[in-house]
Formats: structure tokens, sequence, C-alpha cells
């Protein structure tokens, strides 16, 4: 199918690019279009034009600031996927972005269309909470600072406000953390049954910090407070990751789809949570 008729616009300045958005409620910000130009075919989405970021001063950057990872939101996820400074200081990023369909979407996408997506089974949402990532939002008002947590509120909707445009993506740096990344898939690229981002820190064997994102199990990728607190204070052994696998699994309520029913999203959540415990060195 093709796309309805539409404008395209490519501003010069981040400033332009929020006067567009703010005199047209129907246009949409254009960065990747691996999301937004499947929807315009099949036309479920309409937009009166394109906004077109991905070539904004600063838009794709990406460097340390201090105990901060910075990623500009038009930064394509296979050039995070490939950083040595990203698999250096936040190899969480790295393993997530494996999952992320295939390597000709990943090569388009970009890390802020994801994030602003929201997709429920996306893996650098996911990702952004396990590693309390935040993103600072520009419009009309000014900037302003939305941690992962507050981001996400429903299926493919943000805490974005009209006319606001994601201008970083911040990703703190803790060296002595840990992480895993694991999900389930009918096929390799096909999205998530259901899976797990899960980052920890250790005081000798045992687990004093856990955040576990989980992703495809909920209207929106979702941290997990039981299964993180089934491994407080524990070393990480067969016996704790399987409590917290089973204590993720019956702590969602998985929607039912055609590719699975809730039980089954359930399984697979615990399984994943299993997986990505499992991957990370403990004594």
């Amino acid at each position: 199918m093709k796309p309805p008729p539409f404008d395209y616009v490519r501003p010069r300045t981040v400033t332009d690019a929020i006067a567009l958005l703010a005199a047209d409620e129907d246009a949409r910000l254009l960065a990747g279009g691996q999301s937004l130009l499947p929807m315009m075919n099949f036309r479920l989405a309409r937009p009166s034009a394109l906004v077109d970021i991905t070539r904004l001063p600063g838009m794709a950057e990406l460097h340390r600031d201090g105990d901060e990872l910075v990623i500009g939101p038009a930064t394509r996820q296979r050039a995070v996927e490939t950083s040595p400074l990203v698999a250096r200081t936040c190899p969480l990023l790295v393993d997530a972005l494996r999952h992320v369909g295939h390597h000709q979407i990943r090569t388009r996408g970009t890390v802020g269309g994801s994030l602003a997506h929201a997709d429920p089974a996306a893996e650098l949402c996911a990702a952004a909470l396990a590693l309390d990532a935040e993103v600072v939002a520009t419009g009309p008002d000014g900037r302003r600072w939305i941690p992962a947590t507050e981001l996400f509120v429903a299926p493919y909707q943000t805490a974005l406000r009209p006319a606001e445009i994601i201008t970083e993506t911040r990703w703190p740096i803790r060296p002595s953390a840990r992480h895993g990344f694991a999900e389930i898939t009918h096929r390799a690229g096909d999205f998530a049954l259901a899976g797990l981002a899960v980052v920890v820190e250790l005081d000798g064997s045992e687990v004093t910090r856990a955040r576990l994102a989980a992703l495809g199990v909920a209207g929106t990728v979702r941290r997990l407070p039981t299964a993180e607190q089934a491994l407080l204070g524990r070393p990480l052994t067969a016996g704790s990751i399987d409590d917290a696998a089973d204590t993720a699994a019956v702590s969602v309520e998985p929607p039912e789809d055609v590719h699975a029913d809730p039980d089954t999203r359930r399984a697979a959540l615990r399984a994943a949570t299993r997986r990505a415990l499992e991957q990370i060195p403990h004594a």
C-alpha cells in the first residue's frame, strides 16, 4: 500500500522543528521511519507533514559526559550497537540492540525514535528502564528532563507534550553494575513474546541493587519490583534465579493476541528472566 499524501519539511534548527509541530498538530517527526512509515502505508497513521530531524545539529551525537553516556535521538541503532564507547560504558545497550529486528532495521532505526514510539515490546525501552535512563525533551516551554520511569505511559504513548522533541538521551554509567538481556520469540527478528533487561550490583556475592524491566507482557515496558525483591540480599544461585523468574511470571497480567495467550507470555517471561540472570557472572 501507499501512504496518504503528506508534506515533507526539513527544518534547519530544533527551534524551527518545534515551531512546525506547534503550528500543525497533525505533523509528525521523521527520524528513522522504521515504525512510522509502515503505519502510514497501512493508513494507521495519516500525518499532514513529516518533519525530518535527522540532519539537525547535535541530533546524532554519541559521547560520554562525566558519569553519563549521551546519545542523540537521531543516532542510528546500529551505530550504538557497534560503538566501542557504548560497549565499555553501557554494554546492556549493545546486547539489547542485537535483538532489535534485523540488521537492516537497526541501520535505519534511531534511539530516540524507538523511545518515542513506546512499543510495549521494544528492547530499547526496557533497557532504558533497567538502566535508569532519561530523555531531555525540548518544546515551546523550554527543556525538561523525563526519567524513563515516567516516560512510557500507555501503549505507544509517552509523557512527551505536544510539539516536544527528544533532543538527548542520557544513560548512567555504573562500572560496578552487571547486566543480562534475553527475550523469547517465535523466530529471530520477530517481536518478543516476552523479554527481560536486568541490571544488578553485588557486594561480594550478595545482590545489593536490582532493576528488572520486562517487555512484551503489558501495555508498556515495566519494572518488576517483586522479582527485584526476590534477589536482594541473596547471592545469584540457581535457587534465587528460579525464585526471581517465578515471581516475575506471576507478577504480570499479559495481553492476549494472535501471537500468544497470557499463559504463554508468562512462561516466556519466566524463561527470559532465568536466561538473563544466568548471563551475569557470579561466584
